[in-house]
């Protein structure tokens, strides 16, 4: 996919009614853990809650809302196929907090979703096997502030095609990520 496809896509989801109901923005930072993949990682995400308690105990409950995002990966690795490569993604998470946001409650997270990249590699030596890649992630943070507006949080994601094509070397993150909830 093209640098002004992926530009184009991202910008029609924004405009689409849908985006009108979000409820939350994130940003995210984030850095491979390979040795063979120096790769940092910048995204936006928009999220659409689930506003379903699918499990309750006590003050604490199990939800979960829709994530979609959009990133670009800069590339650094020794011997890299591109300069960098953009993300976009669509998942699923579970969230486990409180039901009572009070200044800081804490949560933990997981999520499987899809991605589809703009290149299928980022170095000789870390190869994808194909642009379709499955991402999932387990995170914990806090929201905090007035009725839990703001939030911060980690999350440890993995990103391979399951697979489905070789090579399937795929890739890690760490990811430091703020949000801001409507």
């Amino acid at each position: 996919m093209s640098r002004a496809k992926a530009v184009i896509t991202a910008a029609l989801l924004a405009l689409s009614p849908a985006a009108h109901a979000l409820d939350g923005m994130s940003f995210e930072y984030g850095h491979s853990d390979s040795s063979n993949a120096n790769v940092n990682l910048y995204r936006v995400s928009a999220q659409w809650d689930w506003n379903r308690k699918l499990i309750e105990m006590g003050n604490w409950h199990l939800g979960g809302y829709w994530e979609t995002s959009f990133g670009y990966w800069d590339n650094n690795s020794f011997a890299k196929t591109h300069d960098g490569i953009f993300d976009f993604g669509v998942t699923p998470v579970f969230r486990f907090q409180q039901s009572n946001i009070t200044s800081l409650s804490p949560y933990a997270e997981l999520g499987v979703g899809f991605h589809l990249l703009s290149h299928t590699s980022v170095s000789t030596q870390r190869q994808f096997g194909s642009a379709f890649q499955f991402g999932d992630h387990v995170g914990a943070g806090v929201r905090f502030g007035n009725k839990g507006k703001y939030d911060i949080g980690y999350r440890y994601q993995h990103l391979s095609n399951a697979g489905i094509k070789q090579p399937n070397q795929g890739i890690n993150f760490h990811q430091l990520r703020l949000q801001y909830h409507f």
